[in-house]
Formats: C-alpha cells, structure tokens, sequence
C-alpha cells in the first residue's frame, strides 16, 4: 500500500444537541473531541460551515477538526463547505464515524467504499462528488436486528460498551501523526 496524502480535515460525525451527545452514533465526534482535548484546542462555531472548526498541528501540517452542527443525514453539505472554502481534496479528508458492522471498541481505517446504510456518509459521499475519503470506522456492535438499528444508534451505550469504544478511540488516537503524515499502512498494522 502507498502513502496518501496527508489528512488536512478530520470531521467527527454526529448529531447536534446535548440529547445526542452520548448515543452511539456520535462516536465519530467523539474522536474528534478527543484530539482537540490532546491539542489543547478549543472548536469555535462557524455558521458558514454548519459546524465547529478547531485546527492543530500535526509535525509541519496544519489539520482542521470539524464537527457538523447539521443532523446525520445532512452532514454531507458541512463537510463540502469547509472543504472547499479551504480547497482540501477528497483524498485529504477523514471523516470518523459509527458503524453497526463492527464489534464494540473494534476500530478499522480504510480508504474509500461504500456507505454501508450509514446516512452521514451517504449524504458526505454525495455532496463531495466521491468516496474517496478516508474513514476512521468505529464498532458500536448490532442489536442484532435491522427494526432495531434506529433506536440503538441513538442510545447510550451500557457503561462497559462506552468504556471499550473510548479504549478504542485512544488506540487511534496514538496513532494520530501516522493517520495525518498519510502513513496508512503502518497504523493500519498497529490497529488491526
């Protein structure tokens, strides 16, 4: 595998209010909280964007965090307004999101696919016009029957299942500098 280009964005999807602040779909932004936490950043709300914009340096790059302040399924309009304003191609945008198909804490990085019933990265691969984007894909596990998919995504996990997901997030988040620097292959060893 060859390098990618360097992550100039990375945007944690979710859902906007205190009401959702905790459910397992928004286990993208709390990646993305994570690292302004790490940095010591603060996200300052950008209306042009529909999101909240922090930014850090990673070696020599700057990197712009994004949180879209639009519901899920409408994420795809805040990502491409930030990503064109600052002209970030496709190839150089993470997005970290939720996914059903994972087990609990499970993390995987992967370039380009399909959106596997996920609405933020439907509407994300639309809006940019491609799928090429990187994906930080988390594992919050399935209920084990798809009638029930909608009210998991948007509960609270139990306790044990919040504390291996953030276990999760901070294996990623160790290897945040190889995710930027495009260095896919040597964080996808060390995580998968």
């Amino acid at each position: 595998m060859t390098a990618t280009p360097r992550i100039a964005l990375i945007v944690g999807l979710g859902n906007p209010g205190a009401e959702y602040e905790r459910t397992r779909h928004n286990a993208g932004a709390w990646f993305v909280e994570a690292i302004a936490k790490q940095h010591h950043v603060q996200f300052k709300r950008e209306p042009k964007f529909s999101g909240q914009v922090a930014k850090i340096q990673v070696d020599d790059d700057i990197c712009h965090l994004f949180l879209p302040t639009t519901f899920m399924n409408q994420s795809g309009q805040a990502v491409y307004a930030l990503s064109k304003f600052y002209r970030i191609p496709c190839e150089s945008i993470l997005v970290a999101h939720d996914d059903l198909d994972l087990p609990v804490g499970t993390i995987r990085l992967k370039q380009g696919g399909g959106d596997g019933g996920h609405n933020g990265l439907k509407n994300t691969t639309e809006r940019l016009g491609s799928k090429d984007f990187l994906r930080l894909r988390i594992g919050i596990g399935h209920p084990g029957h798809r009638d029930r998919v909608l009210n998991y995504v948007l509960q609270t996990p139990r306790q044990e299942e919040e504390i291996e997901i953030r276990a999760g997030l901070e294996r990623a988040l160790n290897l945040l500098t190889e995710i930027v620097r495009g260095d896919l292959q040597k964080a996808m060893q060390k995580l998968h």
